[in-house]
């Protein structure tokens, strides 16, 4: 008897005999591991990460009013600035959403002493790279280069920052690609699906339009508005900047008083702080986007939320590990594990300087679209009511502290963290003492604190798919608005085009 096994041509080959029965002897005497090993109920215990220490800044402020923070780091022959202005989107005028985006865009696009070339070509010969954009409440500059650049690093980013050009040519460059971009992402569902669901979330506050604008906010802004917003906001009383990296905090100082001592708040007025408004509150609300050709439906569901300050922050971190994030994620169980319903789903806790939103979300086959949904709402309600286990407790714990150090791998990490602590109003060693705070809290706290936030049955529903295939079920979870995809208006209020039906 001759066994034969394919080989890659697909053709077949003799196998000897003594060759088989040699193979079987093998496989008998090889030890199989017990049933108790096979079978496992959690995860290999994982030593509890090792403690790490943020080097708390040194912080000096200048006489025309910048903050200045220094933090040495001498591992690596680089040096990053990155300065932050405390405003960015929610300033945006509200004829022309984008504004912050596009101000922070060009920084690097020439100035009235330096081209766009110019500026790239010094990057480059410094073996650095820059970044610069604009978020919902900051505009910024980072900029990072080899330490034996400083000198260059500190006069560059000052001219970026103190002196754009906004020159016609590069801003009409802007524009056309803003507007390409604009038009193309309007038929992406997901980023129809998060654009909408924050606006409905923040509706009558100054973060209640797109950050990103509009094609046709981007076809009206002019020179002369990215000039008026940048003299208003870009002063160095409204600007804090960070000085990470190969370099003592004493020659950081120096430095910044050399190349930005100069500068100078502008004879206006300070800049606005906000007109007060809140979010309105949270109430039941579902709104279609119909796209016919979609396959798949996207899917946001958004309830209340906090500010980055708020006492709940840790607390509700933990939550939103275990409603939805890579630690211990019971929306991936219910919704893919269970029933099969998607790839993947997940949930963000958003939360801006004044007050924030929790938003799950998903995608799924347009025929699965209120199974989907009916299971997010469910698992939602289970979280509020239930306590949480001690075994998702503990993952999510281990994630959020054991993850903690990959936000401070870089110069460029350190720098944003520490600006983010001051212009959110915590204290500089914040993440020193966030381990401790996190392991303190218990299920009860946790649960607790869902009391206040987490409410599906006030939730904010979003849906951008075939309504075909779900509007009529959907009725039965509330009144439902549909907006055909056409007639979307992501620079409105009502969010429909003028002149729609």
């Amino acid at each position: 008897m001759i066994s034969r096994v394919k080989y890659r041509e697909g053709k077949s080959r003799p196998f000897p005999r003594a060759a088989a029965v040699g193979l079987l002897l093998a496989f008998a005497l090889y030890p199989l591991p017990s049933r108790a090993r096979l079978r496992r109920e959690a995860p290999p215990t994982v030593p509890p990460p090792k403690p790490f220490a943020i080097p708390v800044p040194a912080v000096r402020t200048l006489g025309n009013g910048l903050t200045v923070l220094a933090i040495e780091r001498r591992g690596l022959p680089v040096l990053t600035l990155r300065l932050v202005v405390k405003t960015g989107a929610e300033a945006d005028p509200s004829d022309l959403p984008g504004t912050a985006q596009t101000v922070a865009g060009l920084l690097n696009e020439g100035t009235t002493h330096r081209t766009a070339f110019q500026i790239a070509e010094a990057v480059d010969g410094a073996g650095g790279s820059v970044d610069n954009t604009a978020d919902w409440d900051e505009s910024h500059l980072a900029l990072s280069v080899l330490s034996d650049h400083a000198d260059m690093a500190f006069d560059l980013t000052a001219d970026m920052v103190m002196r754009p050009a906004f020159a016609p040519a590069e801003v009409e460059r802007a524009r056309r690609q803003m507007t390409s971009s604009l038009e193309l992402l309007k038929d992406d569902p997901s980023y129809v699906a998060d654009t909408v669901t924050a606006e409905l979330e923040f509706r009558g506050t100054p973060y209640g339009h797109p950050p990103d604008g509009t094609a046709a906010s981007a076809r009206r802004v002019t020179p002369s508005d990215l000039h008026q917003f940048h003299d208003r906001y870009y002063r160095p009383s409204n600007a804090i900047l960070a000085v990470v990296g190969d370099i003592s905090p004493d020659e950081a100082f120096r430095l910044a008083e050399r190349y930005f001592g100069d500068w100078r708040d502008p004879t206006s007025a300070d800049p606005a702080k906000g007109d007060g408004a809140t979010p309105p509150a949270p109430a039941r609300e579902i709104l279609v986007v119909d796209k016919p050709d979609a396959v798949q439906t996207e899917i946001r569901v958004g309830t209340a939320g906090i500010a980055r300050a708020s006492s709940d922050y840790e607390a509700l971190m933990i939550a939103n590990q275990v409603l939805g994030g890579p630690a211990a994620n019971r929306l991936v169980k219910a919704l893919r594990t269970e029933r099969g319903l998607t790839y993947g789903a997940s949930s963000d806790l958003v939360c801006y300087r004044r007050f924030g939103a929790w938003e799950s979300k998903t995608s799924t086959r347009t025929r699965e679209t209120m199974q989907t949904l009916e299971t997010i709402l469910d698992v939602m309600g289970r979280l509020r009511q239930q306590p949480i286990t001690g075994i998702e407790l503990d993952y999510a714990k281990n994630y959020l502290i054991g993850h903690l150090a990959l936000e401070f791998e870089s110069s460029d990490g350190i720098a944003a963290q520490a600006l983010d602590l001051m212009l959110d109003g915590l204290p500089l060693d914040y993440w020193n003492r966030f381990p401790e705070r996190i392991r303190g809290l218990t299920a009860e706290q946790v649960s607790a604190t869902l009391d206040r936030y987490l409410d599906p049955g006030r939730a904010t529903i979003v849906l951008v798919g075939d309504a075909r295939g779900f509007s009529t079920d959907l009725k039965k979870l509330g009144a439902v608005r549909v907006i055909p995809l056409p007639e979307l208006d992501l620079g409105s209020p009502t969010l429909k085009a003028s002149g729609s039906p």
